[in-house]
């Protein structure tokens, strides 16, 4: 009998943990979690979600509370820029898990196979997506410009160019750069909020949130960036003993 319970528990650990993505289609998980490269995150609570702020959102929005005041002070910033030469607007904001999963899922035959790969390459299968924290939006820059290539022409644009040199003072940071280790497709429209410093108010809870996503796939441009050094030689302490004065000496006058 504990000969069957051990190898039974043997193998539970040797089996791979799965996530659900859609009905009856699952994927493997990786040990952190993630899965298609895609950190694990909870939905946010109903009371913590308000409306974003009034003319902002093309369509429904919501985000959490904590993150408003700095969203307006940096829409206020933008409206006042002439550099931005558009409006900033928000395209998606909070999803719940359902929603994310109608989502990943609509129109996709290919569930379970390498289509759901493939698409979570853009969009994050349920239970998986920043939206569903509340402080994570897609900012649209208006009027479009009708650009077919969505990421090339997001981040040309003077609006998005604006954002990425000044939203880490609002406390917002690009979570998918271009080239990000963690193989998500770059996103230079979705943006998240960790507070412009530990301290600010709700800035802990949203850094606890993606503390896990700021160490180990860093956003570009960061709030609170961390910068490391390859390499730093050691410092050695030299001794070095008094240096005694010369003594002058006396030269001859020479006539």
């Amino acid at each position: 009998m504990r000969r069957a319970a051990l190898l039974l528990a043997t193998m539970s650990l040797a089996t791979p943990a799965t996530a659900q993505v859609c009905a009856g289609a699952s994927a493997s998980m990786a040990s952190d979690g993630r899965v298609y490269g895609h950190l694990p995150y909870g939905d946010a609570p109903p009371d913590d979600l308000v409306a974003a702020p009034p003319g902002f959102a093309l369509h429904d929005c919501q985000l959490r509370r904590d993150m408003i005041p700095d969203l307006e002070r940096l829409l206020a910033a933008a409206r006042g820029d002439p550099a931005v030469m558009g409006q900033l607007r928000a395209l998606s904001c909070h999803r719940s898990i359902l929603r994310q999963a109608s989502v990943f899922c609509r129109d996709h035959p290919e569930a379970g196979g390498l289509g759901d790969a493939t698409r979570a390459i853009s969009v994050a299968p349920p239970g998986h997506s920043e939206h569903a924290t509340g402080y994570a939006l897609d900012f649209a820059v208006r009027p479009a410009n009708g650009c077919p290539d969505a990421e090339g022409c997001m981040a040309a644009t003077p609006a998005a160019r604006w954002l990425v040199a000044n939203a880490p003072r609002f406390g917002f940071e690009m979570s998918f750069p271009g080239g990000n280790r963690q193989h998500v497709k770059w996103e230079p429209w979705h943006w998240r909020w960790v507070g412009t410093s530990a301290t600010a108010p709700g800035a802990a809870r949203a850094r606890f949130i993606f503390a896990k996503a700021r160490a180990q796939f860093p956003a570009d441009p960061a709030v609170d960036g961390v910068r490391t050094i390859a390499r730093l030689l050691p410092l050695v302490a030299v001794s070095v003993p008094p240096w005694p004065a010369p003594t002058p000496r006396k030269g001859k006058r020479r006539r």
